[in-house]
């Protein structure tokens, strides 16, 4: 199953994180101008066979209550946006396996930072973790929306990030919104002054040649740059983006396992303050 191009997936399970996410992708939708499908992944054929309802009782079943999640995400995202199309399917079975799968080719896929199975002091499920690994679309993890009339900060790495500064502009362009985009320039303690100058420069040049990108993919907003130097480059791209309404990070760190995502992304959907989206473009 793959999803219609230029919808907006929202993944929703009853849980008050997701109910926010659903409402920030019914916004996002209608200022993306496209449809909203929403998805819940019911694990009950997993656990049990018996789906269908008792015998005697009207809409009782376990089958009729994953259907009322999905139609109470429904009626979330049309309170919040009326007027605007929405689709809903019901799937059946793991929901990060079955989220990557309906938003293959989507526009984006939005999801909760914790689900109803989270634990209270996890800031991100497992499922946001997963998708934010294996879906081959962007994926916005919710949580507070602190600051809306905020900037859109997107952080590049040494490779200028074209993914992230795609997703950054489309985003901060979509919302009308300025655009902050920042580059870390790692500096352990110990470096010595000749090491720290050559690197300075080259942190200049890389930070110079993305606001240029940056500048020509979204002509219509504004963007400026933030060079950063810092012995932990999440704890700069957290400090950069206290204030924004979304912070946008790459997924690919230079490890050996294909479906995980970088460190510096990882500790950012942990200690975000606000939405996090993850750009799973490479160009």
């Amino acid at each position: 199953m793959t999803q219609e191009p230029e919808a907006v997936v929202a993944g929703y399970d009853g849980s008050d994180e997701a109910a926010a996410a659903v409402r920030w992708a019914a916004r996002h939708a209608r200022a993306l101008n496209c449809a909203l499908h929403v998805v819940h992944c019911s694990l009950w054929p997993l656990l049990t066979k018996h789906l269908g309802p008792v015998p005697g009782v009207s809409g009782s079943g376990l089958e009729q209550s994953a259907q009322a999640i999905l139609e109470e995400g429904v009626a979330h995202a049309a309170a919040e946006v009326p007027g605007l199309k929405i689709k809903s399917t019901l799937v059946h079975g793991l929901p990060a396996q079955l989220l990557a799968q309906v938003s293959a080719g989507g526009r984006l896929l939005v999801v909760g930072s914790r689900g109803l199975g989270g634990f209270l002091g996890l800031l991100v499920g497992s499922v946001s973790l997963e998708l934010a690994a294996t879906a081959t679309c962007p994926v916005a993890v919710i949580r507070q929306d602190l600051h809306p009339d905020g900037p859109v900060v997107a952080a590049v790495d040494a490779s200028g990030s074209p993914g992230v500064l795609a997703e950054a502009c489309a985003l901060a362009a979509a919302w009308h919104a300025s655009l902050t985009v920042v580059h870390v320039r790692h500096q352990p303690p110990g470096y010595r002054r000749q090491e720290s100058q050559d690197a300075e420069a080259d942190a200049r040049d890389i930070l110079a040649s993305a606001l240029t990108d940056a500048r020509a993919m979204a002509p219509s907003i504004n963007v400026d740059g933030r060079m950063l130097t810092d012995s932990s480059v999440p704890h700069a791209i957290l400090q950069a983006a206290a204030e924004a309404r979304m912070v946008v990070v790459g997924s690919q760190g230079r490890g050996l396992l294909r479906e995980t995502i970088g460190s510096t992304a990882h500790a950012v959907l942990h200690h975000a303050q606000g939405p996090v989206l993850i750009s799973r473009r490479s160009v």
